[in-house]
């Protein structure tokens, strides 16, 4: 049977680009089924989140998910700072009948596409500057040094939907090799165990 995800993240580059990042994960029987972000680009902080998952339960009908994942960016901060503010949000929702897990993207979700530097290399066409791709989430701001490397190789600007078109590219078996903390995200898609992914810090 189908396990139906909805994930909850910060923007739109993260709605264009997770569903990319997961869709291997169907041939295990995971689906994401929708990525709701802030309106009007307001922050994601753990009463967005709560407002975000009553509006996906209350809405779903016929098609409930499973589950939540909300997705947290570290903006630098260590994990264990990022995820404070959400550690309650599982028990602010009595009324919806679906587990509701938290990971986080080390920095950004960029750092992910770090981790599988053969297609990003591809794409921005060339290497991929000072950085250690084995290692993505230790890149300090990884969006700011994706978009340096995009208007310096490809004169391009750096938009939801060019990070959109990089996740099509990328290999996520890859970058979970490589990211714990992709590697924790796809592991509060896949599993079921708030605790574990709330103590990934």
């Amino acid at each position: 049977m189908t396990k139906r995800v909805t994930i909850i993240a910060s923007g739109e580059t993260e709605r264009r680009a997770l569903p990319h990042l997961v869709s291997h994960l169907q041939a295990q029987g995971t689906t994401v089924t929708e990525v709701r972000i802030p309106s009007r680009n307001r922050a994601l902080k753990a009463a967005m989140a709560c407002r975000l998952i009553r509006a996906a339960w209350y809405s779903g009908f016929e098609s409930l998910p499973d589950k939540f994942v909300v997705l947290v960016d570290t903006d630098g901060k260590s994990a264990a700072e990022t995820l404070a503010p959400f550690q309650n949000l599982p028990g602010s929702l009595p009324d919806v009948g679906a587990d509701v897990l938290v990971a986080y993207a080390q920095w950004h979700l960029e750092a992910w596409y770090f981790g599988d530097s053969a297609k990003l290399r591809s794409y921005v066409g060339g290497a991929l500057g000072n950085v250690d791709p084995s290692r993505p989430d230790e890149i300090e701001n990884p969006k700011l040094h994706l978009k340096t490397l995009l208007h310096n190789r490809r004169r391009s600007v750096y938009t939801a939907r060019v990070s959109e078109e990089i996740a099509r590219k990328l290999d996520a078996r890859v970058i979970t090799q490589r990211s714990p903390s992709f590697r924790g995200f796809l592991d509060a898609v896949v599993n079921g165990n708030p605790a574990a992914v709330m103590g990934k810090v």
